[in-house]
């Protein structure tokens, strides 16, 4: 997920946008339909005052035709009220008392008197019409307005569409944008597996170009530091080796036998000095993960007892069988043979013993415990006993082929025993 945190980001602004857009055009068409109801809904009004004269003065339902005729409204006289209002849809409805004074007779004379009428008003649409009705104590009329359309939605939908269609675009844009930056990331993620020939260059002239480009002047910059460093190790390694094996046949030719010793251990320190160097110079190149393949840990631990040349007698293995590891070969196992070398010189009794505790492989040896932290031996050329015949690059060898292995050295000290592991 945080490898994709730039498009997460952006895809999560973009959703937090569509909702609160749809969120704000809905509430907008809620309120503009309300009042485009409550505005046609007045209408109702007089309907209503024409529809009372009528009953107060008595006259023809013609003349009732005639005067809403005038306000483009039309008296429903075929219809069922009962069945169009249970298929409609109930737009407003109201009930309201109306007061008028009347004009009475009695024996006294002519008088007047207020008059209460309990009137309910009903506006409905069925089959894209509106109709208004209207019932009174004295009656009920169905009336249809002929003017007036049931509330459309298009242009509040268009306006929303146009307003989504934007924002996506404006998404598929960014993204577009964005592309070079995913590409690249996977390019920088080739060029630390190790394919020095990568190319980062990127067409254009926006930030993304220009970072681009930056790195694909860096990379030739650390290519060609990183021959240079190559070449100079192995042509000076070559150089070294020469005249050390002139040195060692010169000193078979010396005429005591001291000096022949002395001499012969002398350049047999200065071989395997270069030789380490040559597996250092290996291992910290060691990024082609194509040279790893799947191992059994017990031909691991075999090989690395034969490279050491020790007797097995000193080397206890308690490791399954059916253990494999993906990993190259030779660093692995010169680690492995590493941490046998350095138990057989500082162990008490030169045994050492191999197991696997918790799915990590651990080498134990008897001894005191390390006088300084972990971190101090795994420095090049730091050893515990500096009287031993020893570079000090033993661990150093050991943490670098972990680390290209995706794995890192720790110790414990445990019941009079050091233990190393591989985690």
């Amino acid at each position: 997920m945080a490898k994709n945190g730039v498009f997460l980001t952006v895809l999560f602004a973009l959703v937090v946008s569509f909702v609160s857009v749809s969120v704000v055009f809905f509430e907008f068409f809620k309120l503009n339909k309300e009042q485009y109801i409550d505005h046609i809904f007045n209408k109702h009004a007089i309907i209503v005052q024409l529809y009372t004269e009528h009953l107060q003065d008595k006259s023809s339902t013609v003349m009732l035709d005639v005067s809403l005729a005038m306000y483009k409204l039309q008296i429903e006289h075929k219809k069922t009220i009962k069945e169009m209002i249970a298929n409609a849809k109930i737009l407003k409805k109201i009930g309201f008392k109306n007061i008028e004074n009347e004009l009475m007779f009695n024996a006294n004379g002519f008088y007047t008197q207020k008059v209460i009428n309990n009137i309910e008003v009903t506006m409905f649409e069925l089959q894209k019409h509106i109709y208004f009705y209207i019932m009174t104590q004295e009656g009920s009329i169905l009336v249809e307005d002929e003017e007036l359309k049931p509330y459309k939605y298009f242009s509040v939908l268009y306006a929303y569409s146009t307003v989504i269609l934007i924002m996506s675009i404006s998404f598929f844009l960014i993204l577009n944008k964005l592309r070079p930056l995913i590409l690249l990331r996977r390019k920088i993620a080739h060029y630390g597996d190790g394919d020095m020939d990568v190319s980062f260059k990127v067409n254009g002239s926006d930030e993304i170009a220009s970072v681009a480009n930056e790195l694909e002047s860096t990379k030739e910059k650390i290519n060609t530091i990183l021959e240079s460093r190559t070449l100079f190790l192995r042509n000076i390694m070559h150089e070294l080796k020469t005249p050390i094996a002139k040195g060692t046949i010169a000193t078979q030719m010396l005429s005591t036998s001291k000096q022949r010793e002395r001499f012969s251990s002398i350049f047999s320190r200065l071989e395997s000095l270069v030789n380490e160097f040559a597996l250092i110079e290996e291992v910290t190149s060691l990024v082609d993960k194509t040279e790893f393949d799947e191992y059994r840990l017990v031909d691991l631990i075999d090989g690395a007892i034969d490279m050491a040349m020790v007797d097995k007698m000193h080397v206890f293995v308690k490791v399954d069988a059916s253990v494999k590891l993906n990993v190259n070969y030779r660093p692995y196992a010169t680690a492995i043979k590493n941490m046998i070398d350095n138990g057989m010189k500082y162990s008490e009794d030169e045994i050492i013993y191999i197991s696997m505790v918790d799915g990590e492989l651990c080498f134990d040896t008897k001894g005191k415990r390390l006088s300084q932290p972990l971190k101090y031996y795994i420095e090049p050329f730091t050893k515990e006993n500096p009287a031993k015949n020893s570079f000090g690059l033993g661990l150093y060898l050991v943490d670098s082929i972990l680390k290209s292995h995706g794995q890192v050295l720790a110790y414990e000290y445990h019941n009079g025993a050091n233990r190393f592991i591989f985690a």
